[in-house]
C-alpha cells in the first residue's frame, strides 16, 4: 500500500476539475458556434451582391438595346453626345437607373474623296441604389452595384 494514499486532502483539491472542463469546451463551442455564423453571414452577403450584380449586367444590357434599337430605327431618341435616363419596367430590374448615352465618331473614309463612314458608340451604366439620380464611379457604400457597357456600331 502506497503510504500517500490515505492522505484526506488529496480527495479535496480534484473536487471541481469537471465542472473547469466543462465551461472551458462550452465556452469553446459558443466560439466556433459566433464564428461559423459570421462566415454564413458574410457568404450570404456575397451571395446577394453577385445576384445584384447580374441583375446590374442586365440592366446595364437593357439600355445597350435601348441605344441599339433607337440608333437603327433612325429616330432623333439616341443623339449624339446626349445622355438619356431609361426607365426599366418590372419587379426586379425597376430598382436600376440606368444612363444611356449615344456618341458619333468619324470613321475612316471609304476612297479618296468620298465622305467617312460614321461609327456610333453606345454606353450603357446601370447601378443601384442611385446617388443623386445618377451612377457614380464609386461610392462608400457596401451594397451599391455598377455595371457599365459600351457598343460599336
Amino acid at each position: 500500500m502506497n503510504r500517500f494514499s490515505h492522505i484526506p486532502g488529496r480527495r479535496r483539491r480534484t473536487r471541481g476539475v469537471g465542472i473547469v472542463t466543462a465551461i472551458f469546451l462550452l465556452v469553446v463551442l459558443a466560439g466556433l458556434g459566433v464564428a461559423l455564423i459570421s462566415v454564413f453571414n458574410s457568404q450570404q452577403q456575397g451571395i446577394a451582391l453577385d445576384e445584384q450584380g447580374v441583375r446590374a449586367q442586365q440592366a446595364a444590357r437593357a439600355g445597350i438595346e435601348w441605344g441599339l434599337y433607337h440608333r437603327l430605327k433612325g429616330d432623333e431618341a439616341c443623339k449624339d453626345k446626349e445622355t438619356y435616363t431609361v426607365a426599366l419596367g418590372g419587379d426586379v430590374l425597376d430598382k436600376f437607373t440606368v444612363r444611356v448615352r449615344c456618341e458619333k465618331r468619324d470613321g475612316p473614309a471609304v476612297a479618296a474623296g468620298e465622305a467617312g463612314l460614321e461609327r456610333w458608340i453606345i454606353h450603357a451604366t446601370a447601378c443601384t441604389p442611385a446617388k443623386d439620380g445618377a451612377c457614380p464611379d464609386s461610392w462608400n457604400n457596401p451594397d451599391y452595384v455598377r455595371r457599365v457597357i459600351e457598343v460599336q456600331i
